[in-house]
C-alpha cells in the first residue's frame, strides 16, 4: 500500500505562490495516477488537479486553470503542485491522493483511494 506525505503549505499573501510536494513509500510510484484535492470545513472535497503515470496527461480544475501547475518526478516518487496568483479562495486543506492507473489516464476524482494527511495552505494578507 502507496503511503503519502504532503509538505509545502503554509501562509501566503494574496497573488503570492507556494510549492507543495508529495512523496509516495511502499510502491511502483510510476504505476500510480496522482492527485491534488481540496478542502474547506463544512465543504466536500474538491478535485484540484490530475496526472497521469507518466506525466503525459494532466487535469485541472477550471478554478485553478492557468495559476496552477502539476508535475511529477517518477525517479524521486513524488509529485508536486505549482501555485501561483494565490487568492484567498484558494485557501483550503490540500490533501495528495493516488490509484493504481494502468492505462496512463488521469483519474475521475472519486478514482482515488489513497490519501495524505493534508497540508494546510492559507492565503491572507
Amino acid at each position: 500500500q502507496v503511503q503519502l506525505e504532503e509538505s509545502g503549505g503554509g501562509l501566503v499573501q494574496p497573488g503570492g505562490s507556494l510549492r507543495l510536494s508529495c512523496t509516495a513509500s511502499g510502491v511502483a510510484f510510476s504505476t500510480y495516477a496522482m492527485g491534488w484535492f481540496r478542502q474547506v470545513p463544512g465543504k466536500d472535497r474538491d478535485y484540484v488537479s490530475g496526472i497521469s503515470s507518466t506525466g503525459g496527461s494532466t487535469y485541472y480544475a477550471a478554478s485553478v486553470k492557468g495559476r496552477f501547475t502539476i508535475s511529477r518526478d517518477n525517479a524521486k516518487n513524488a509529485v508536486y503542485l505549482q501555485m501561483n496568483a494565490l487568492n484567498a479562495e484558494d485557501t483550503a486543506v490540500y490533501y495528495c491522493a493516488a490509484t493504481v492507473e494502468p492505462k496512463n489516464r488521469v483519474p475521475l476524482g472519486y478514482e482515488y483511494g489513497v490519501w495524505g494527511q493534508g497540508t494546510q495552505v492559507t492565503v491572507s494578507s
